[in-house]
């Protein structure tokens, strides 16, 4: 197992506490759960996509929420208290609980949950004092331009 030493980073740097306990909460494999499972799309360059498998669950059952950097998403099933044997059982069903650690300025914008398939809607919005600015030179042009974002191709 490799371990990183982040001594020289808390030296140097100021407020990068949460990039490492980023990369030592990614470091315990044992943490990640693998139920339900999911894919992660890159739509667009500021579009992402979480598409979740979820058979066997209601839109009622599930929980979303943002809170930070984080997003959370959470499954109840609900208990119909009838007794059932199971000669063979390979939809899960059960209760989870998955998180995901969101980047700056990466928000929800929507979900939706379709024939078993939860699917999350996020995008990179970065403020317009964060985007790069065309400086003039010795008050040219004196009004500041935003640069317009390459789109990726």
């Amino acid at each position: 197992m490799r371990n990183f030493d982040l001594t020289p980073l808390y030296r140097s740097a100021i407020g990068f506490d949460r990039l490492a306990q980023m990369l030592n909460d990614a470091q315990r494999t044992d943490s990640q759960p693998s139920y339900p499972p999911y894919n992660i799309e890159l739509v667009t360059e500021d579009q992402y996509r979480i598409v979740m498998a979820l058979a066997g669950f209601d839109r009622s059952e599930i929980d979303i929420t943002t809170e930070r950097e984080s997003l959370q998403i959470v499954g109840r099933k609900q208990r119909d208290g009838v007794e059932r044997t199971y000669l063979h059982r390979g939809i899960a069903a059960r209760d989870f609980e998955q998180r995901f650690q969101l980047a700056n300025h990466v928000k929800v914008t929507g979900a939706s949950f379709k024939d078993g398939m939860l699917t999350i809607e996020l995008v990179r919005e970065i403020p317009e004092a964060l985007k790069p600015r065309k400086i003039a030179i010795d008050g040219v042009n004196a009004n500041v331009e935003v640069l317009e974002q390459r789109q990726a191709a």
